[in-house]
């Protein structure tokens, strides 16, 4: 059945008027993809509606908190009971406790744990905290992972491992670049060289566990407990930017899953159920260093908002409460995985279909996909084709190869089988078969 989308080109264009590209975060532009996004108006467990009335198979969620899928009942009625109470105070609450307690019960490796209201905040200051108890300048990031828009992070590789970034982003000063060195992702060896040619000047290593800006791409074995081995060797801070993975791949996120305890982490996303909400925690003697008991300083009026928490409260609550949580989910996972991969066998195609835990991507390569490097040789023009055909299918995809793509409780098997025979059409359009 053919979809109109007349009422979001309408919005768009009246978007683009007032709006830098019509969109309040890049991606949500299709720039990579073309076309026009879908304005979405509404949202219920697995499904969107947009402007058009055009239902959706959201495997978006938010870009990741909406695990209990949209709109559920618990969260709206503590986003309810907490708006009814005031929306803001800039004053301490009851409810910023019982979460702190709830995140730092899940993850051990947090004595302390400052609520912030953004992924980006999180980061910014996890690296602030690193170098002021450090004293160091310089931080390791990455290239292919994405901790937020902060200066410090807009920084991409050079040709080699140990090449001092170059800003990415004008605005992005070339001193602030000077103190950011990036490493291949999954390449221990890259990190040894940047560590050891800067011994007493590296504060921080900065990663996602499970890289989920290039796709998803899981650390191979060793890589995660050599960066543990290495940061201790030198005094480094290890950072694990867990906004994306964090309740995602397991309960206590990705240090639980592969048993790496972080020095510091970074949350957000499913926290917040939904909600602007970021976290940062980690070692006491660490967190003890930000204000007001010491000096590096860390601010935000709407930090530990009451409504953020009341969201973030049910959705943990939720998430804890049903025993077999982590195992359903993985059962869903598994059904989408082995019906992607028997398309990919019944047409033929050797593209790569890669997940951890609740998060997947399917790649336009034939290339087992580790790095930055092996991602960014995808067919994107066809990945453009096969979007906008599952889109018009009714499957709601991110706009972009280097999106991962997120599942919720309520994703039924007919919603999963319904994806996989939308796959199977886009793919053959996408490859003319």
């Amino acid at each position: 059945m053919s979809r109109s989308y007349k009422r979001s080109i309408e919005l768009l264009a009246r978007a683009q008027q007032k709006i830098p590209g019509g969109v309040n975060s890049p991606v949500r532009a299709y720039s990579s993809v073309g076309g026009s996004p879908p304005f979405i108006a509404k949202a219920a467990g697995p499904n969107v509606w947009d402007a058009d009335g055009n239902r959706y198979i959201d495997y978006v969620g938010s870009w990741g908190p909406m695990i209990l899928g949209h709109a559920h009942q618990g969260v709206i009625e503590a986003v309810q009971k907490a708006v009814s109470d005031g929306t803001s105070f800039g004053a301490p609450t009851e409810r910023e406790i019982a979460l702190a307690e709830l995140v730092t019960s899940l993850y051990p490796s947090m004595d302390l744990v400052r609520m912030v209201s953004s992924g980006t905040e999180a980061t910014m200051t996890a690296v602030r905290l690193a170098r002021g108890a450090t004293g160091r300048r310089k931080i390791i990031k990455f290239e292919g992972c994405y901790h937020g828009h902060g200066d410090a992070f807009l920084i991409k590789a050079g040709s080699g491992a140990a090449t001092l970034g170059e800003p990415s982003s004008p605005g992005v000063t070339e001193g602030t670049a000077a103190d950011t060195l990036s490493a291949t992702y999954n390449d221990l060896e890259s990190v040894k060289i940047l560590v050891e040619a800067s011994p007493d000047d590296v504060a921080a290593i900065i990663v996602e566990p499970v890289a989920g800006n290039m796709g998803c791409v899981p650390p191979n074995q060793g890589f995660l407990q050599g960066m543990r081995d290495l940061c201790d060797r030198h005094g480094v801070v290890l950072i694990f930017d867990e906004v994306m993975t964090g309740f995602r791949v397991a309960l206590g996120g990705a240090q639980a899953l592969y048993g790496i305890t972080p020095d510091l982490t970074t949350l957000g996303k499913i926290i917040g159920g939904g909600m602007p909400v970021g976290a940062f925690g980690g070692r006491r003697e660490l967190m003890e260093q930000i204000a007001p008991l010491g000096h590096v300083y860390q601010a935000g009026t709407l930090s530990g908002n009451p409504v953020a928490m009341a969201a973030g409260l049910a959705t943990l609550s939720a998430i804890t409460e049903m025993p077999d949580f982590y195992d359903q989910m993985e059962t869903k996972a598994r059904t989408l995985t082995s019906g992607m991969q028997g398309v990919l066998d019944q047409l033929n195609l050797n593209l790569k279909f890669q997940r951890v835990g609740s998060m997947g991507c399917l790649y336009f390569t034939e290339v087992d996909v580790t790095d930055w490097q092996t991602a960014e040789v995808c067919d994107t023009d066809r990945f453009g084709v096969y979007m906008h055909s599952m889109l018009d299918q009714g499957i709601y995809l991110a706009p972009s190869q280097f999106e991962v793509g997120f599942l919720s409780i309520t994703h039924s098997d007919e919603d999963i089988a319904q994806t996989v025979d939308a796959a199977h059409l886009s793919l053959k359009k996408a490859y003319d078969r």
